[in-house]
């Protein structure tokens, strides 16, 4: 089955071998996907003296390690809710972690030798598309600021720099930062499974786990006991250990061009390959790749019950949304042709915020609910799993989304149940596809457009 277009352009692999006996670890980590492989990489690094298995249900970067946008942020969802109610130091300590991912997954893979088409072209973030849009964007400029960021950080981009960067259709302006990269995804998440591999990481792949007893797991065909067990399923945790309470699944689906032709670059842009992403509140993101598609993801999806989802073909109508959208924001793409869509499932804690957490009296670690911004997020909790199992206090352990067993109880509500959360989805859904139409109307009721902008952002505030 095809997971993305980042596996479809790599050569095929053949699978690991499945857990079919009973092993002994010191740690069990339940996905091999980037929280999974982090964790094993910065453990194996301060201890290499630990024994390391990671079972995996399907192949190495099925889950959305495999499956997302491939932007790498220097931050986390939810980062101003943490840091903005610290003291001014330790706040700059939090952003300092922040910021500071690229250069350390720069930092190993330059080490391990592990090449993912990484690019710093930075980040333009919310750019506006419609006159309505602009007061609201640089309004959540002043709030970056005041939670700490500075100009270096995140600074206004006027409709000229904009389009000297990125040419898309009626470009107001926008806001730009270097603290993010992009990458081929496919390619990170098979460099650091071979590179744990190499520093004595057992992969079982094809080997979903059937019941959880303690730090003990078994599979249909094998036991693995360890004293510590990690389980890092993220958005595919669906039932298993109760996970699905706190961190919801909800689908990203993202398409493809083919390579475009150097001449239809330079209508576009984006020499430097930046992300982008546009200023509607129902997200529409993309990159240029380092085969010169251009990787284009738009409002994602809600499946009943939580329901994860990891089956998406290229003939699904909902891609030709995608399309659509695509072509209006780059004109010049009207002829371009499409030649993948995938999607998967990525996990949302239910205060929109990631969290990390080990309970040293049951041995269990985990971390999740990056809300789409895990490709980064997962670097620096890899990290800080790292620490918190081997007991080393660090600034990451000391950071405000790293949690005790207490503390996480009373931070992580639990998600309403059916069909509230449906009907939330498509009430949210709703009322952002209104604001959109009715900007998209130039010459729509003035007044109209105000009562929906402040609509949607009243929920905003109440959803966050």
């Amino acid at each position: 089955m095809a997971i993305s277009f980042w596996f479809d352009t790599l050569p095929s692999t053949p699978a690991r071998a499945s857990l079919q006996q009973e092993l002994n670890v010191d740690v069990a980590i339940i996905g091999a996907g980037f929280t999974g492989l982090w964790t094993a990489y910065y453990l194996k690094q301060q201890a290499p003296q630990l024994s390391v298995a990671i079972v995996e249900a399907e192949q190495v970067g099925f889950g959305a390690s495999g499956r997302n946008g491939g932007w790498l942020i220097g931050g986390i969802a939810g980062e101003g809710k943490y840091l903005a109610r610290l003291e001014p130091e330790a706040c700059r300590a939090g952003y300092r972690q922040l910021y500071g991912i690229i250069d350390e997954v720069e930092r190993v893979l330059e080490r391990e030798q592990i090449d993912c088409d990484l690019a710093r072209g930075g980040m333009i973030y919310a750019a506006a598309r419609y006159p309505e849009q602009l007061k609201r964007i640089q309004s959540e400029l002043r709030g970056l600021h005041a939670d700490g960021h500075t100009e270096e950080d995140f600074r206004w981009m006027d409709a000229d720099e904009l389009s000297k960067q990125m040419r898309m259709h009626n470009g107001y302006g926008g806001i730009y930062s270097p603290h993010c990269a992009v990458i081929q995804p496919g390619k990170l998440v098979r460099g650091l499974a071979d590179c744990v591999e190499r520093l004595g990481v057992q992969i079982l792949e094809n080997s979903p786990v059937t019941a959880v007893e303690g730090t003990d797991l078994r599979t249909a065909q094998g036991r693995l006991r360890a004293s510590i067990l990690v389980p890092a399923t993220e958005g595919f945790s669906d039932s298993l250990m109760g996970i699905n309470r706190y961190v919801l699944p909800v689908q990203s689906l993202i398409i493809a061009t083919e390579p475009l032709a150097p001449s239809q670059w330079e209508e576009i842009g984006m020499e430097r390959r930046p992300a982008f992403s546009d200023g509607g509140r129902l997200t529409t993101y993309g990159h240029r790749s380092a085969d010169n598609r251009l990787i284009f993801g738009a409002r994602g999806g809600y499946c009943f019950g939580g329901k994860v989802r990891h089956r998406f073909s290229l003939s699904d109508p909902e891609f030709r949304l995608r399309e659509e959208l695509m072509r209006e924001l780059f004109p010049p793409l009207q002829q371009a042709r499409v030649t993948h869509g995938w999607g998967g499932s990525l996990g949302m804690a239910r205060n929109f915020a990631p969290f990390a957490l080990f309970d040293p009296a049951t041995g269990i670690a985990s971390a999740g609910g990056y809300g789409g911004e895990g490709v980064g997020a997962t670097n620096l909790f890899g990290r800080t799993l790292a620490d918190l199992i081997l007991g080393q206090e660090s600034e990451r352990t000391r950071m405000p989304w790293v949690f005790t067993p207490a503390s996480h109880r009373q931070a992580l509500r639990r998600w309403e149940p059916e069909p509230i959360r449906w009907l939330t989805y498509r009430t949210i859904l709703s009322l952002f596809s209104w604001e959109d139409r009715l900007y998209r109307r130039q010459s729509g009721p003035s007044l109209l457009k105000t009562l929906a902008g402040a609509t949607c952002q009243q929920l905003e505030r109440l959803i966050h």
